[in-house]
């Protein structure tokens, strides 16, 4: 393909992403959905008022959607140091482990809010060392935990939220 040709193309392709942005942006209806997990800030860690339980609560950057998590209040705590910028006197279970990753060459990349069953939140977390990735099976709290402390997305599914009934 000569360079003119592949100019001309390229030319094509960002009209079209232009245009597709564009269409999502004012709302219209034949703008391709996007789907897959999208990623979340972590707002806070406090105490339902309803319940007296410590929740975390998240909100999509796609949507603006929230999720609110109930979680122990051990888990509570290693949410809340990091998001607070806190350096606890000694190392708390999740710092433990972030110098374990550290120690053996091993860093957090991604973590995923799969499903939600029987009230019951799953999560993924996807480590990577000497250029293979690994994905294992954690709690959502820990998981969250872990990505605070590594700054890495924490990327909720949509049907997490559907399950769940964030709204935006």
């Amino acid at each position: 393909m000569s360079p003119l040709s592949r100019i001309s193309l390229l030319a094509v392709c960002v009209l079209l992403l232009q245009g597709a942005v564009g269409a999502r942006e004012r709302g219209d209806p034949a703008a391709p959905k996007v789907t897959g997990p999208q990623e979340v800030d972590v707002v806070a860690v406090m105490l339902d008022p309803r319940t007296q339980q410590p929740v975390v609560i998240m909100e999509g950057r796609r949507d603006k959607r929230s999720l609110t998590m109930a979680i122990g209040l051990a888990e509570a705590n290693g949410i809340a140091v990091p998001l607070q910028g806190v350096k606890p006197p000694r190392p708390l279970t999740h710092d433990l482990i972030m110098t374990l990753f550290d120690r053996l060459h091993v860093s957090l990349k991604r973590v995923v809010i799969t499903d939600l069953r029987d009230d019951i939140y799953y999560a993924l977390v996807t480590l990577g060392a000497t250029g293979s990735e690994m994905t294992l099976d954690a709690r959502p709290s820990d998981a969250i935990a872990l990505a605070i402390r590594a700054k890495v997305p924490v990327l909720v599914e949509d049907r997490v939220f559907d399950k769940a009934g964030g709204g935006a």
